[in-house]
């Protein structure tokens, strides 16, 4: 890939600080109280979230690996 140096450190940056970000607000909905019914099943709540959380950190690996792959 042929682009310049500086865009593929933000290309890096952007995915480390998503697969940094994401896990974390991932252990703050699981924890949180509507995250689960009164029988402890998952909510929409933490169906929704648990998607988002999913495709944000799949756009981080795929964002990061082309960040390495535009290096060289």
């Amino acid at each position: 890939m042929d682009i310049p140096v500086a865009w593929s450190v933000v290309l890096l940056a952007t995915a480390a600080w998503n697969l940094l970000i994401w896990p974390r607000f991932w252990q703050r909905i699981a924890a949180d109280p509507r995250s689960r019914d009164a029988d402890g099943r998952a909510t929409k709540f933490l169906t929704v979230h648990s998607v988002l959380i999913a495709v944000s950190l799949a756009l981080a690996l795929a964002v990061g690996v082309l960040g390495v792959i535009s290096l060289f």
